[in-house]
C-alpha cells in the first residue's frame, strides 16, 4: 500500500485547485512502522456545519488505512489530508443512521475515477447485519451513471464493485498485517439496532472507538488499559432540555458527566470526545465546549482532549496530538 500511497499523493499535488489548499502531508496521517496514527476527519453531527464535518475516522497502522464510518465531507477531509480516496484501504461502518455514511457514495464513486484512485479492484466495506443491502442500493441507485462512465471512459467495472463482510456476532472483523479489528455491540437505543463499535490493534497499542452509545459497560471493557479511546459525547441547553425531541434525542447518547464515568472505569492513555452534540443555540453557555470539560470532570480527572476535525493522535512510545486548520 505505501508504494501505491506515494504514487498516487504524487498525482494529488498536481491537481490541487486554488482555494483547497492541503492543510497537512499525508505523511502526518500515515504511521510510521510500530506506530498507529488516528486522524478525527470529521467530528460533528447531522448539523451542516462547516468547522465540523460529519463523524469519520480514519486510522493508519501497519501501511494499512482504514476508514470507520463516512459521513458528510469525509471526501474533502481526506483531499486536505493530502490523501485520495482510493487510497483507503476499507471502510468500517458503526451503524445505518444517514450522518454516519452519507458520504459513502462520494468515497466509493470519486475513487474509482482517475485521478482519483483510479481503483480497478473493489472497495471493501465491513459492518453490522445491513451493509449488504446498503452497497446493493447504492448499486442500483447509480447504475445509469456506472453504465455510463463504463461505456464513455472505459472505466473498469471491478473498480465500483464491492467487497463486503457483514457480521452478526461481535468478535473479531478484520486481521491483516499485524491489524486486528474487534466489533462491540453498543446500546444506541433500543430502536437503533444493529449498533456497533470497534476496537483496533496493532503493534502493542490499542485504539477504541465508542460507536453511537449510551454509556455501556462494552465500551468500558474494550478500553480497559486502551491508548486511546474515542469516545461521542452528547449536550443539550438547558431551555429546550426537556422538550420530548430532546429527550429522545439524549436518551441515544453519553453524557458528559456519563462518558467520564467510562474514561474513569476505563483508564485509557488519552480520551478523546468525536461526534459531539450540542443541542441548542451554538452560543448557549451550558453547551459550550468549556461546559463540556466541566462536566466531564465531575466524574474524570484524566488525560482528556476535545476532538476537532483533522486533529491528529500518533501512538507509539508516546501520544502526540496534533490540529489542523481546517479552514
Amino acid at each position: 500500500m505505501r508504494r501505491a500511497r506515494q504514487r498516487i499523493t504524487t498525482a494529488l499535488t498536481t491537481i490541487a485547485l486554488a482555494g483547497q489548499p492541503l492543510v497537512a502531508s499525508a505523511d502526518s496521517v500515515i504511521a510510521t512502522e510500530g506506530e498507529m496514527v488516528v486522524t478525527l476527519l470529521g467530528t460533528g453531527t447531522p448539523a451542516p456545519l462547516l468547522d465540523r464535518f460529519g463523524y469519520a475516522t480514519l486510522v493508519s497502522a501497519g501501511e494499512q488505512v482504514l476508514l470507520f464510518d463516512v459521513g458528510r465531507g469525509a471526501v474533502q477531509r481526506l483531499w486536505q489530508v493530502g490523501l485520495l480516496p482510493g487510497e483507503v484501504d476499507e471502510v468500517f461502518l458503526t451503524h445505518y443512521h444517514s450522518d454516519h455514511l452519507i458520504s459513502l457514495p462520494d468515497l466509493w464513486l470519486t475513487s474509482w475515477l482517475p485521478p482519483y484512485g483510479a481503483k480497478s479492484d473493489p472497495l471493501r466495506i465491513t459492518g453490522p447485519a445491513g451493509v449488504r443491502a446498503l452497497t446493493e442500493g447504492l448499486s442500483a441507485a447509480f447504475a445509469a451513471d456506472i453504465a455510463i462512465r463504463i461505456e464513455d471512459q472505459n472505466l473498469p467495472p471491478a473498480g465500483v464493485a464491492w467487497d463486503v463482510t457483514e457480521f452478526t456476532e461481535d468478535g473479531v472483523v478484520y486481521d491483516e498485517n499485524g491489524i486486528t479489528v474487534t466489533a462491540f455491540t453498543v446500546n444506541h437505543g433500543e430502536k437503533i439496532e444493529p449498533a456497533v463499535g470497534y476496537k483496533i490493534t496493532y503493534g502493542g497499542h490499542t485504539v477504541v472507538l465508542s460507536g453511537d452509545t449510551k454509556k455501556e459497560a462494552a465500551v468500558i471493557e474494550a478500553a480497559t488499559g486502551a491508548d486511546l479511546l474515542v469516545h461521542q459525547v452528547a449536550m443539550a441547553a438547558g431551555a429546550i432540555a426537556d422538550t420530548p425531541p430532546v429527550v429522545a434525542i439524549m436518551g441515544h447518547h453519553t453524557s458528559p458527566v456519563e462518558a467520564g464515568e467510562v474514561f474513569a472505569a476505563a483508564a485509557p492513555g488519552l480520551a478523546v470526545y468525536s461526534h459531539i452534540v450540542r443541542l441548542g443555540p451554538p452560543t448557549a453557555a451550558d453547551i459550550s465546549l468549556e461546559a463540556l470539560i466541566a462536566q466531564t470532570r465531575e466524574s474524570y480527572d484524566g488525560p482528556l482532549e476535545v476532538g476537532a476535525d483533522l486533529m491528529t493522535i500518533t501512538i507509539g512510545d508516546e501520544i502526540t496530538v496534533g490540529t489542523a486548520d481546517t479552514r
